[in-house]
């Protein structure tokens, strides 16, 4: 029912009517074009009418699209103007920190030697930590709703965050303990470009390329690069280990995460010829003079550098 739409979908819709072209608006809205154009397709068949007429030299909206478009500006304005209100009143609120994650950080009890040497300089700071799905690759910075957050490298939409890299690990793949190449105890990239990869949302962007080793790929195939054949979409840990126990694909993961999907019947190994993945506290730059923000920072690169 159209009572269902959702802004995101409202967003991809007026991105392609203001460019009317798909792979441009995808490039603004960070999403891969074949994703732009199913959410459309979606949008379309909800809404029981075409939107856009698709041509050779792009697309022009249908009569239904230009009815709807001054609409769907409007609601995306509302939006917009609530969420700065809802930023308006976390800025009064500089007392709390949210910190968001879309993986828990581990590794060595990095995340409560930060907070204790925090809120020893912030006793009366409130920290909030956010759980994110894996839809979102900056963990609620891009929207708000957190001050902090630790992501995986690279972001979408680079140059509007900071951060600080807290760890640098290698990518091992992890795959059924029945799988052909699980005998082998080391495996080259190229032993894997052709099995179907579990990967991230399209809308993580390039993060779901990152680790769907695109870049690895394109040393392997020269200046095009054959896409990676997708087994399927994974959005969680839990997602990632079922989807691997039933076979649907193998994936990267990093060395300190390894530990949350190796249970029962799922293995890792190491890669040859893979860089290293980077986690990282992010923040918005615009905030970077916020206390709060400043001093949750600087706890973070101490202990990073073990001080």
């Amino acid at each position: 029912m159209a009572t269902d739409v959702h802004v995101r979908e409202l967003r991809y819709f007026a991105t392609v009517a203001e460019e009317l072209h798909f792979t441009r608006a995808a490039e603004r809205l960070y999403v891969s074009q074949p994703a732009l154009s199913k959410q459309i397709r979606a949008l379309e068949r909800q809404l029981g009418a075409e939107l856009f007429r698709r041509e050779s030299h792009g697309v022009t909206l249908t009569e239904a699209g230009t009815a709807l478009l001054p609409h769907a500006r409007r609601v995306l304005a509302d939006w917009a103007e609530g969420a700065a209100a809802m930023a308006a009143v976390r800025a009064a609120r500089r007392g709390t920190l949210v910190v968001g994650m879309s993986t828990s950080p581990g590794r060595g009890g990095l995340l409560p030697a930060i907070r204790s040497r925090f809120t020893a300089a912030h006793p009366d700071a409130v920290v909030r930590l956010r759980q994110m799905t894996w839809e979102d690759p900056t963990a609620g910075l891009a929207d708000g709703t957190a001050d902090v957050a630790y992501v995986w490298l690279p972001l979408p939409d680079a140059g509007r965050y900071a951060w600080t890299v807290v760890a640098e690990e290698p990518r091992l793949v992890a795959l059924p303990e029945t799988h052909r190449l699980a005998a082998r105890t080391e495996l080259d990239f190229a032993d894997l470009a052709d099995e179907p990869f579990l990967a991230l949302p399209p809308e993580a962007g390039v993060l779901r390329d990152f680790w769907l080793a695109l870049e690895e790929r394109r040393t392997l195939e020269g200046p095009e690069v054959r896409p990676p054949l997708v087994g399927a979409e994974i959005s969680g840990t839990e997602e990632t280990y079922e989807a691997l126990v039933a076979g649907l694909g193998i994936c990267l993961v990093a060395v300190g995460n390894a530990p949350l999907i190796t249970l029962g019947g799922v293995t890792t190994r190491p890669v040859r010829g893979l860089g290293p993945s980077r986690y990282a506290l992010a923040w918005r730059r615009e905030d970077e003079e916020r206390p709060l923000v400043r001093g949750y920072v600087e706890a973070c690169r101490r202990v990073a550098d073990g001080e």
